[in-house]
């Protein structure tokens, strides 16, 4: 390749080429006229000649007005190409430390802008990539750890069953026991399959106005016997008229999640309060009991995938209902607040939109 000396050679040369057969045309022109008003006038010799002096010079003067000019705008243009380049090899290798100029009105302003904005959306991209790659890395390594004590469980009983010989009572209590992890295992993986749909933007919100009493009324179906075998009263103080946009399903999942945890965290004999507010915007239904509560520490964590207070171990669970309680409720336009006292209860407040 040729070097930036020779390129700029050989630019001033092609120039002065083009320039001197332009100004030999353009002389030969002047001298082919003026050699027909002498033959007309030969006293205008004199003046003929003082204009092809002139002529001469005025060409000369604009050579090296245009020769200026060029050299003007190439150096112009190598610095602003200089300059893109540097930018450019900084992002590249790494380094933060590149220059934009973006208070002038001009043209290497506006593309550094360009450029300036490209770079923060690819940093910003990158960023969200690597978040992910950690996010799919937690991911895997909270899936292992969950399956790995019913897969045991399962492959213990399994080997018990098969290597010793026992009474029918015991097999069946043994098959029992391993039902109840198979059963695990499959809620388990629909929780993530659900919990991917959600977070990968898979599932279309199917967002309708319809009264929201029928949504409680539907996740408060599926919880009601695990209620009524702990002896837990549920209250209800709900418009039934009501009506707001939101999915039923999705929404009912979510009642049902945070309904589930009342009364599995709630002692026989307590009770939960369901209740709705309508406001201007947003309407807010109460989910409320008299649990063993939440630690003031641990609020802002509850709503993390696989999160589970130390204190509550012993009870059966793994930690993603809350979380999908806040993407189902984030992804219709809503919010979640909570409340809690330990040893006093807990308050879930879900605000959808009217």
């Amino acid at each position: 390749m040729k070097n930036a000396k020779d390129i700029k050679h050989n630019y001033y040369i092609t120039f002065s080429v083009i320039y001197f057969l332009l100004s030999i045309s353009c002389l030969l022109l002047i001298n082919h006229q003026t050699n027909n008003i002498v033959n007309k006038y030969p006293g205008a010799t004199n003046d003929i000649m003082k204009i092809k002096f002139l002529s001469l010079i005025f060409i000369s003067f604009i050579f090296f007005i245009s020769l200026y000019f060029v050299y003007k705008v190439r150096k112009d243009i190598v610095n602003f190409s200089e300059n893109i380049i540097y930018n450019i090899d900084q992002f590249i290798s790494g380094n933060k430390n590149m220059k934009f100029d973006l208070n002038k009105d001009d043209l290497l302003s506006k593309v550094q802008n360009k450029l300036k904005y490209m770079i923060e959306v690819m940093e910003d991209k990158n960023e969200k990539y690597l978040q992910e790659k950690e996010s799919i890395k937690t991911l895997i390594s909270d899936i292992s750890h969950q399956i790995k004590t019913p897969i045991a469980n399962i492959s213990m009983y399994n080997e018990t069953l098969i290597c010793r010989e026992i009474d029918k009572e015991n097999q069946i209590l043994f098959l029992k026991n391993m039902q109840l992890q198979v059963n695990k295992l499959e809620w388990l993986v629909k929780s993530l399959i659900k919990m991917s749909r959600l977070e990968n933007g898979i599932i279309n919100l199917n967002m309708i106005k319809s009264r929201i009493t029928d949504t409680i009324l539907n996740a408060l179906s599926s919880i009601h016997l695990k209620a009524e075998e702990k002896n837990i009263s549920i209250e209800l103080d709900i418009d039934e008229k009501l009506e707001l946009y939101h999915d039923k399903k999705w929404t009912t999942e979510a009642f049902f999640n945070i309904i589930e945890n009342a009364v599995k965290y709630t002692d026989k004999g307590g009770h939960i309060n369901i209740s709705m507010v309508k406001m201007d915007f947003f309407t807010r239904v109460t989910i409320s009991d008299n649990g063993i509560g939440i630690n003031e520490n641990e609020i802002n964590h509850i709503f993390k995938r696989f999160y589970r207070s130390p204190e509550v171990n012993a009870i059966e669970g793994i930690g993603i209902g809350l979380y999908l309680v806040r993407e189902i409720i984030n992804k219709q336009g809503g919010y979640i607040k909570v409340e809690s006292q330990m040893d006093i209860g807990t308050k879930f407040n879900i605000y959808l939109k009217n």
